[in-house]
């Protein structure tokens, strides 16, 4: 068990329909969204990068057509910025491969896979548009029930509102 020190500080908690999110932000724009438990106490963010967000993912619950208005920083090895970036160009309703992605910028879809879980700004940049060949894959680093649950609710959200 972790001490209460060891948690890390949130400018916001902010709650989504499947869980609450923990956002972290600097000067430059905000740097990372963990997923919470949903009995994770709320807080309100001030910032002006946390109220763009909070706007911005009020917007995606309602339509995830919509597209985020918000600074981001964040940092990864050049590997990693390349398959964020990749995912970034992803349509709303539409899933790749971790072997598609691979093959877009010249890599293995094992190494695809270790960036999409290290994404620190998962639904911001959608990692969880990003399957394995054969099911779901994991998310987050993950494949417990929880982040696949979370996993399928964006992309079922997603995907209806491509429908439209």
């Amino acid at each position: 068990m972790r001490s209460a020190s060891a948690e890390p500080h949130y400018d916001a908690v902010l709650a989504a329909p499947f869980a609450h999110l923990g956002v972290m932000a600097d000067a430059q724009g905000v740097r990372r969204i963990d997923f919470l438990p949903a009995d994770f106490p709320l807080q309100a963010g001030s910032t002006p990068h946390v109220q763009r967000l909070v706007q911005g993912l009020a917007h995606y619950w309602r339509d995830p057509v919509q597209t985020f208005d918000v600074p981001l920083s964040y940092q990864g090895s050049e590997h990693q910025l390349r398959v964020w970036q990749a995912l970034l160009a992803i349509p709303v309703g539409q899933t790749r491969s971790y072997g598609d992605i691979a093959r877009e910028i010249g890599s293995s879809p094992r190494a695809v896979g270790q960036a999409c879980g290290a994404n620190p700004l998962p639904i911001l940049i959608p990692c969880h548009r990003v399957v394995a060949r054969a099911g779901p894959g994991g998310f987050m680093h993950r494949r417990d029930d929880a982040a696949l649950a979370y996993k399928d609710w964006l992309l079922r959200h997603e995907s209806g509102a491509a429908r439209r």
